[in-house]
């Protein structure tokens, strides 16, 4: 049966992280996320305490971002933010990993920057699980260093590998999905990021290998109606 636009609310990350957002810009995704019924919204943490309150009750998730958007701080502070963000009740937690050492193929740092956040999300009192999505930066890699970090990933306890954070020269590609959907295979999700505004390019993405859409055109995906 053919996919529909509004058989995609279910997939989609209604995402708000411009350095600009204000908190009317929150409450108005969370409104919106609401209304159609989105997976989650995703915020800056400095936002999570608030969007927690507006979406309590409801079914749509807390999704906020650590070490966004480079990366570059250490596991411990990330390690840190995570578990704040958590303890201010965020549900999924989207870690941008650090470039340098893919790059270096230090791949024993990027294994303890992916463990720091998983094991970060273990919070005592905590009841529900946390999700965790491990960014993956393709415009800077090559296509061996993403199988190399999806793989680390997976084994250190990723429940997603999220493909681009949508602030790099460019965001995922329907190539880069494929990839890494082959590489990590149906046992963890694949989230896609980047200039995905319209039902088309969300359905390109799915076809692709992709199972979540982070995107701030979630309305317009689900109505099929370009913005």
């Amino acid at each position: 049966m053919a996919i529909k636009p509004k058989d995609m609310a279910k997939m989609i990350d209604h995402t708000i992280l411009e350095p600009i957002a204000t908190v009317y810009d929150v409450k108005e995704k969370c409104d919106e996320a609401k209304e159609y019924e989105f997976t989650s919204v995703c915020v800056n943490p400095c936002f999570v305490p608030l969007a927690t309150q507006l979406l309590k009750e409801t079914s749509v998730k807390v999704c906020t971002v650590i070490g966004f958007p480079l990366g570059a701080s250490t596991p411990e502070t990330k390690a840190y933010e995570t578990k704040n963000a958590v303890n201010n009740g965020a549900q999924e937690i989207d870690l941008a990993l650090n470039v340098g050492p893919i790059r270096s193929h230090n791949w024993e740092f990027v294994k303890r920057e992916v463990k720091a956040v998983v094991d970060a999300t273990k919070i005592a009192g905590v009841t529900k699980d946390i999700i965790t999505k491990v960014i993956i930066e393709p415009a800077y890699l090559n296509e061996d260093e993403i199988k190399k970090v999806s793989e680390i990933a997976k084994k250190n306890g990723a429940d997603f590998i999220k493909v681009s954070t949508g602030f790099a020269s460019r965001g995922a590609t329907m190539e880069d999905v494929s990839l890494i959907r082959k590489t990590v295979g149906r046992s963890i999700g694949v989230k896609a990021v980047g200039e995905i505004k319209n039902f088309d390019d969300a359905l390109d993405m799915l076809d692709a290998g992709a199972n979540r859409i982070g995107t701030s055109h979630g309305i317009a995906i689900v109505t099929g109606e370009d913005e």
